[in-house]
């Protein structure tokens, strides 16, 4: 039986490159599921996963050239944006190799056996294991970060999980390179390659969250999409997690005494920001609460100079393209809503920047503006013009949830001269978002142990980050074994210290001393 090609496309013309694969069939997502699958027990070894960890970022560091030409011939990201994303790629695979080195994310705890407590205590140890083969839904604006070697296939092979990735159909060839560096990879420390698994097509997808030895996905995309794997994953007979990144908005507040103190340097830094990428940055502020007033005024007028210098560009296919000038076009078509410099298609194949203004009134409540409350992906942001703070928390009540929240501050807010009003504005927008930022801007997510990438849905559709180090917690499982015989138990649970890990015994840590170098 065929299967329709897949072809790598360039974005700055439009035309084909190359035929670089076959959208999978159900039969071949079945064999890709199992091949992962066999391999799961493979990845057991902690000290052969932080191997191959950092392993595939040195494979990755050795075909760098390769790998950046890849992605930017199917991008258009440029190789300067994807050489910086290739350092933060492999930073995240060493990252994760140092956690599964550390072995915290384990959370070891013991408690031995109490006959004296009502009721008595036996003897319980408890620690968490991986869930099985992860898919991985790679995203279109980071053919990198969060495509396959990104966070979600890192944090998977960290918890000892298999990944079947789906590739996105915007960047196929260099999935491909990068699936083909990973599986080296893993024979490289003697693993099967198929701890590493790629498939393309839209059906493939579908199948792969369907399939009964998929025990978790992650995936990074459109509201649209991802609602429907999420639905596909619950509705499955037996239910998985589904980690989706869908969505968001990312608002921003400007207080009236910030506008007054700094109006053109926050005008221009929100230029400089929803402008980054073309404006593709899941992060990117898409809606911003800015006073009337000269403040603000000064605000918007550094925003349309920021803005206005901005050059066309070419975002990362045609259909994206096509959709952000769509829904450019019907949020501008609202009534009240105005153009300062108006956003929408910059040529055959590019896009301009631009920023759509609207009085915060009128999204206080439900009606046709609510529009302006969605994501638009691309280099366009909403400035909504308050009159009075109460308009503030009567718009952020409406708000979807969001990955980032931004809060511009003056000095004297910051030094806590206003009597509080800060710090409920800080409550209103944790209540809307995973991150808040102070003073500065959401785009650019540092990969560190205490970072959060996530937030209420539809920004995700789970509690977890999917930057960080914490992120590996999306694919373990605790389980407790109750008196069970010491030969018998998972190396990290058993008397003596185990295999050197963290571990709470009795009610107190006990941490493994380092080796002598």
């Amino acid at each position: 039986m065929s299967t329709a090609p897949v072809w790598s496309v360039d974005p700055r013309t439009g035309k084909p490159r190359e035929e670089v694969a076959s959208e999978a069939t159900e039969h071949e997502v079945d064999e890709a599921v199992r091949a992962a699958w066999a391999a799961r027990g493979a990845l057991a070894d902690r000290g052969v996963r932080a191997a191959l960890l950092r392993t595939a970022a040195e494979l990755l560091d050795g075909a760098a050239e390769q790998v950046v030409e890849a992605a930017d011939a199917e991008t258009a990201l440029g190789p300067v944006r994807l050489t910086g994303e290739l350092a933060r790629t492999n930073a995240q695979l060493r990252a994760f190799a140092d956690v599964v080195d550390e072995g915290a994310f384990l959370d070891v705890r013991i408690d031995h056996a109490d006959p004296d407590r009502t009721p008595p205590w036996p003897d319980l140890r408890r620690m968490k294991v991986p869930l099985g083969v992860v898919a991985v839904y790679a995203a279109s604006n980071f053919p990198l970060a969060f495509s396959v070697p990104g966070g979600d296939t890192a944090s998977a092979l960290a918890a000892g999980c298999p990944v079947v990735v789906k590739a996105h159909p915007a960047h196929p060839a260099t999935s491909e390179l990068c699936a083909s560096l990973l599986r080296r990879a893993a024979v490289r420390v003697g693993l099967p390659a198929d701890v590493v698994v790629l498939v393309h097509g839209f059906d493939a997808g579908v199948a792969l969250v369907r399939h009964p030895l998929v025990s978790a996905a992650g995936f990074t995309g459109s509201v649209r999409g991802g609602r429907a794997l999420f639905d596909a994953a619950a509705a499955r007979p037996v239910p998985i997690p589904f980690h989706g990144e869908l969505g968001s908005l990312n608002p921003v507040v400007v207080t009236r005494a910030a506008a007054e103190e700094r109006g053109e340097e926050i005008g221009a830094g929100l230029g400089a920001s929803m402008t980054l990428g073309v404006g593709q940055f899941c992060t990117k502020p898409g809606f911003a609460l800015v006073p009337a007033g000269a403040g603000g005024d000064a605000l918007v007028k550094a925003l349309t100079a920021a803005v206005s210098d901005a050059e066309a560009g070419v975002m990362l296919d045609h259909r994206m393209r096509d959709a952000f000038v769509a829904g450019v076009a019907e949020r501008a078509a609202l009534d009240g809503v105005g153009a300062p410099v108006t956003p929408g298609s910059g040529g055959e194949h590019t896009v301009s920047a631009g920023f759509l203004t609207v009085e915060a009134a009128v999204l206080a409540s439900s009606g046709p503006h609510d529009l302006l409350l969605e994501e638009c992906f691309g280099p366009v942001t909403v400035v909504a013009r308050y009159e009075h703070p109460s308009e503030i928390g009567a718009v952020l009540s409406r708000l979807p949830g969001n990955l980032t929240a931004t809060l511009q501050l003056s000095a004297g807010e910051a030094a806590g001269s206003d009597g509080g009003a800060a710090g409920l504005l800080l409550a209103s927008l944790t209540g809307v978002a995973g991150r808040v930022v102070v003073d500065g801007w959401p785009t650019g997510v540092a990969v560190a142990p205490a970072q959060h990438h996530g937030g209420p849905y539809p920004a995700t559709t789970s509690t977890s980050t999917s930057v960080g180090a914490t992120a590996v917690e999306r694919w373990l499982r605790p389980v407790a074994y109750q008196n069970t015989p010491d030969l018998l138990l998972p190396g990290e649970l058993r008397e003596g210290g185990g295999v050197g890990v963290p571990r709470r015994v009795d009610g107190r840590w006990e941490v493994p001393t380092p080796p002598l170098p």
